[in-house]
């Protein structure tokens, strides 16, 4: 099972029907595109796979099909929604969809979510609001995976944000956990059997440790160790700065929805996981076009300064992933083997029919 080029058509197809067949229904559709916006990307962290995470978690009872988002208090700019713990895509995609509306009626939408799931990569959201020539932003707890600066229990989430930005026919689009790495990192690193670099995680006694096995286990059993803070270790790099990201995170998704803050996930048969969701009109302050020429100088002016010897390129935030996704569009996806077999056994499993291409080598 060498080959692992895959057509993103056919890649998509196969797993909403792998989704459906597991009765995920209508929210397949939607799940399956955010995870592979993901490997479009070249994200193989948060792309399809995570399929069958999903299908362990409706399993365990921490997704719930079948509901639909609820709105527990609203004015004109905000709202704070009850995801009733539906996939984290689909209530997402519905709070987002509520904060852009409220940008194109009074400028500006601001909306928190508690209740909900695991929703994929956060620039798919913010992005959504940038498509509306809007500022969007958007941010998650999660399951508690980080370790305060100075502490060695993990209590704080991954907790990724991400702000879009419109200018010409792009955006400029930062999407960051605050953190060191990904859970979902460690996940590729364990797939592949290669070790993880120092200063990415610790162990029980909250020393570096450079096995992702021994990291993802702990977190699995809910014993000490855990990723590090953004920055890493200690004060001497800014690890506190990501700490203080990772809290901001936290008290604006969790906080302000009155939710399950990232030590209080996966709990009493929930996950409980938060979101805050923010859609900020461009009309708000000024003429579109002006402003959005105005982004292209600014970032026109960073990316031709002068490079550092032997680099080709300054890149902008999400200009990476934006060649990366025409180049998969074109080439295919590739999938490490472990999820090529994973796919394949879910799709034997409902005996789902393999299409021959697959797998195109």
């Amino acid at each position: 099972m060498n080959k692992s080029k895959v057509d993103p058509g056919v890649l998509r197809n196969f797993c909403v029907e792998i989704l459906k067949a597991e009765q995920f229904c209508s929210a397949a559709d939607e799940i399956v595109d955010v995870l592979l916006e993901a490997d479009l990307r070249e994200i193989p962290s948060h792309g399809v796979a995570r399929l069958k995470r999903y299908i362990d978690e409706r399993n365990s009872g921490h997704i719930k099909l079948n509901t639909t988002p609820t709105v527990e208090f609203e004015t004109a700019l905000s709202a704070v929604i009850d995801g009733n713990g539906g996939p984290g895509q689909c209530v997402s995609r519905f709070a987002m969809g509520v904060a852009i509306a409220k940008a194109k009626a009074d400028l500006v939408g601001l909306v928190s979510v508690r209740n909900s799931n695991h929703y994929g990569i956060t620039a798919y959201f913010s992005e959504m609001a940038a498509k509306e020539n809007m500022i969007g932003v958007a941010m998650t707890n999660s399951y508690p995976l980080v370790v305060p600066t100075f502490g060695k229990e993990a209590v704080l989430g991954t907790n990724p944000l991400s702000i879009a930005i419109p200018y010409g026919s792009d955006s400029f689009t930062l999407d960051m956990a605050t953190s060191v790495v990904t859970r979902g990192k460690l996940e590729v690193y364990e797939r592949l059997e290669e070790v993880i670099p120092r200063g990415w995680a610790v162990d029980e006694l909250g020393i570096d440790t450079n096995s992702a096995s021994e990291v993802l286990e702990n977190f699995n059993k809910r014993r000490p160790g855990g990723i590090l803070p953004l920055g890493g270790s200690g004060e001497d790099f800014g690890g506190h700065k990501g700490y203080g990201l990772s809290l901001v995170v936290e008290l604006i998704s969790a906080g302000l929805s009155i939710g399950a803050w990232s030590a209080k996930t996966y709990t009493g048969g929930v996950a409980g996981v938060c979101h805050f969701f923010g859609a900020i009109n461009l009309e708000l302050f000024g003429e579109l076009e002006s402003l959005k020429e105005s982004f292209q100088t600014i970032i026109d002016g960073v990316v031709s300064s002068k490079r550092a010897e032997g680099r080709e390129k300054i890149y902008y935030h999400g200009e990476k992933e934006r060649e990366a996704r025409k180049r998969t569009l074109s080439e295919g996806i590739n999938l490490d083997p472990k999820t090529v077999n994973m796919l394949l056994m879910l799709g034997d499993k409902h005996r789902i029919e393999i299409p021959e291409a697959f797998l195109q080598g």
